[in-house]
């Protein structure tokens, strides 16, 4: 099984200060992948991954996608294994998530920012 290194998480055990190997699905090593390399040539933008709260369980790795301008912060957080799929689409990365029979929820990373769609009615043309 593949595995990816995260930040731990805080908490006040005694933990180390080094990245941690986790193990996760081939399909969540691509999806880290594909936002990492959207994100890494974008001056504004980073991305991190980091353990989740459940402790020694496979795919336990949380995302975080920051942006930042000037005075502007903005991140979204979320457990890898939520993702569905993610998208670069004409310079911006479309992350979708609990896709069900065309409906689905949006985060849409743009160079200026983040854009949130709770409901979002997939259409292809």
């Amino acid at each position: 099984m593949p595995t990816l290194q995260v930040h731990p998480r805080p908490t006040p055990e005694e933990r180390h200060d080094c990245d941690l190997d986790v193990e996760v699905d081939e399909a969540l090593t691509v999806l880290a992948q594909a936002i990492e390399e959207w994100a890494a040539f974008r001056q504004n933008w980073e991305f991190t991954l980091h353990e989740g709260h459940d402790f020694g369980r496979a795919n336990n790795v949380e995302a975080r996608l920051l942006y930042v301008s000037g005075e502007q912060t903005t991140t979204v957080t979320f457990r890898l294994d939520q993702l569905d799929r993610c998208d670069d689409v004409g310079g911006e990365l479309v992350l979708i998530f609990e896709e069900d029979d065309g409906i689905a929820k949006l985060v849409t990373a743009r160079d200026n920012g983040l854009d949130v769609e709770l409901h979002h009615i997939l259409t292809f043309t």
